[in-house]
């Protein structure tokens, strides 16, 4: 796990060695253990060509130093990521006549690429961003993982290219402007997270995940070389398999894969099924498990007894920590500033404080981000495979009925408060960002004074789902394109690689995914249950407490800070005199949102803490 920065440029106008050593300097904290650069002058053009790393050694520490260069072959690779199957990799380029002088995926990508060249992307099993300087066809080849576990940002001047891994190494570059994209800001109300290819910086976007793009003559071509399969219509599931059984045997090479480290790595555990299943099999293949667990002081919020409960079972080292209201407001503008990015989840600054924690003993750690996504675990994908009935009924009878005996449950019924109010908006792109968004599109122009209008006009993914496909699996490919990709995923890489510690993810092994994906819908939800399958796999293998325990997730009682302990800090951010982003909303409505918080009539903690830190980040950056 690293931290990648570069560029090719024309060679009048490109930046020094100190600009890409500033630009290291703002992301030694993704490789404290060690840093390199090089760079190059094309022989055909006036093109300047430089890569730079910082390295977090996992495997083969004492070596493996990057960027790896070749000047035989004529490349060059910064590399950030891990390659699970580099071992089979190297044993088949060998066969091939390759020869090696290390145990890393590094050098074993390096090879892979001077082998298939584009097509690398395509035997690789693992997460990675990396940079490919081709000397002998003066090109630049960059490539995203298939899900978009690591990240990779992309710049572009003229017939000039910059890339880096996180977008404060791009702000180091001399002479650069950037503002703050209004459509973006938009699409952040509604959303809670700005949805690729687009930042809330103006000209900074990001490479998008299963794309790799090649710069060639001041040309840049991007191609998306892989697509998750839940966008196909159909399962098409092999008759005569036991896929109960496959599913956990698929689980559990993916954990066997990735817990190939030359370092001291654990588990993130919190005591659900997806997190309990990862250490349940990591213990298979390791006798000693490291676990971590966060909680609040808050019991009615707080997994931590569930969590200790698999620890003993599996026999962990276990190790918990207690989250505070103090430690968001201490610790929120960091985290902000740690993103590039408003901190759209509070769950990230628990996830933070853990990481921390879990770097004082170990380099590496597991977790279980991207099951629900791939096995339909949220209440949203039990409610989708009810919408196209649901809307069946007349109009009448479902807004002058259903919804508002729904809106007078009381708030234990949030749920189903929730699923009513989603399922009555028939635009299913609507619908998808409203599950865990903030805003629809009138309530968004209710509050803003923007007018933009920039989530309508996508066209592209996570909205290309195929039509004929069943409603599960259209939800569930949005999921695997936007909200995995541009808010999970980017919290797991960012919270963790400020702390400088690596996290992967085996739910997201991509032949796992596949697999899931060829299930038909009953296999995943079933009823009013989600992930159906796994519950089956592993029945046998985790405590039954565990397994029958309802879906909590990962909550922070913001609800009750906003009420009280963080009432002050909420409204000098919204409605004080500095702040940045009161012009972008009537403030009647949103004072009146305020109001309605405050006093217990509502509960917006979802916008509030949205709007918070749209304001935190304009503080930090604009």
């Amino acid at each position: 796990m690293c931290g990648i920065a570069g560029w090719v440029a024309e060679a009048s106008r490109a930046p020094t060695a100190d600009a890409l050593a500033s630009m290291l300097r703002a992301i030694a904290h993704r490789g404290p253990d060690d840093h390199g650069s090089c760079h190059f002058q094309c022989a055909r053009s006036a093109h300047q060509v430089s890569l730079g790393h910082r390295r977090l050694a996992i495997i083969d520490p004492q070596a493996a130093r990057q960027p790896m260069c070749d000047p035989h072959a004529g490349l060059a690779l910064t590399f950030n990521g891990e390659i699970y199957n580099f071992r089979d990799l190297r044993a088949e380029l060998v066969r091939l006549g390759y020869p090696f002088a290390q145990d890393s995926d590094t050098e074993v990508l390096l090879r892979a690429y001077q082998h298939w060249g584009n097509d690398v992307v395509h035997r690789l099993r693992g997460m990675f961003a990396f940079a490919i300087w081709d000397a002998h066809k003066e090109r630049l080849f960059l490539a995203r993982d298939r899900f978009g576990e690591k990240p990779l940002f992309l710049r572009q001047n003229a017939g000039d290219l910059y890339f880096a891994s996180e977008i404060k190494a791009l702000l180091r570059l001399p002479g650069l402007e950037v503002g703050t994209d209004l459509c973006s800001v938009w699409d952040f109300l509604a959303y809670r997270y700005v949805p690729g290819p687009a930042t809330l910086f103006k000209g900074v976007r990001k490479l998008m995940p299963g794309t790799y793009a090649v710069w060639e003559r001041g040309v840049l071509r991007e191609e998306r070389y892989w697509t998750a399969p839940d966008r196909a219509p159909h399962a098409q599931p092999v008759p005569g398999r036991d896929l109960v059984a496959e599913c956990l045997s698929r689980l559990d090479e993916a954990v066997r894969l990735q817990m190939v480290s030359d370092v001291p790595f654990g588990a993130f555990l919190s005591g659900g099924i997806d997190s309990s299943t990862i250490v349940a099999l990591m213990s298979r293949h390791n006798a000693l498990v490291r676990t971590f667990s966060v909680g609040f002081r808050d019991e009615g919020y707080s997994e931590l007894a569930y969590a200790a409960e698999v620890a003993q079972c599996f026999g962990t080292r276990h190790q918990e920590i207690v989250v505070a209201h103090t430690d968001m407001i201490e610790r929120l503008p960091r985290l902000v500033a740690s993103r590039d990015a408003p901190v759209s989840e509070p769950s990230d600054i628990a996830i933070n404080m853990l990481a921390c924690e879990a770097a004082r003993s170990v380099k590496m750690v597991l977790t279980g981000e991207g099951s629900d996504e791939l096995l339909g675990g949220y209440p949203k994908h039990v409610a989708e495979r009810a919408a196209p009935g649901f809307q069946l009924l007349p109009v009448a009878l479902r807004r002058r009925l259903i919804e508002p005996l729904a809106n007078a449950l009381p708030y234990g019924f949030r749920r189903a408060k929730t699923a009513i109010a989603n399922l009555n908006i028939e635009d299913w792109r609507e619908r998808y960002v409203r599950w865990f968004g903030a805003l629809t599109h009138a309530e968004r122009e209710r509050l803003s004074v923007l007018r933009l209008n920039g989530s309508q006009a996508r066209d592209g993914p996570p909205f290309d789902a195929d039509p004929r496909a069943s409603a599960l699996r259209r939800i569930l490919y949005f999921d695997q394109t936007s909200w995995l990709p541009d808010n999970l995923l980017e919290r797991a890489d960012r919270m963790t690689m400020a702390a400088s510690i690596e996290a992967r993810v085996p739910f997201l092994d991509h032949e796992f995914a596949a697999f899931a994906s060829s299930l038909p819908d009953r296999y995943r939800v079933r009823g009013l249950r989600g992930k159906w399958i796994l519950r089956e796999a592993v029945k046998h293998l985790l405590p039954e407490r565990i397994l029958a325990r309802r879906k909590v997730g990962f909550r922070v009682p913001v609800n009750d800070w906003f009420r009280g302990p963080m009432r002050e800090y909420l409204r000098d951010h919204l409605q004080s005199a500095s702040s940045r982003t009161r012009s972008y909303y009537d403030a009647r409505v949103l004072d009146g949102v305020l109001a309605e918080h405050m006093g217990g009539r509502h509960n917006h903690e979802k916008l509030l803490w949205a709007l918070l830190n749209l304001e935190i980040w304009h503080r930090h950056y604009a």
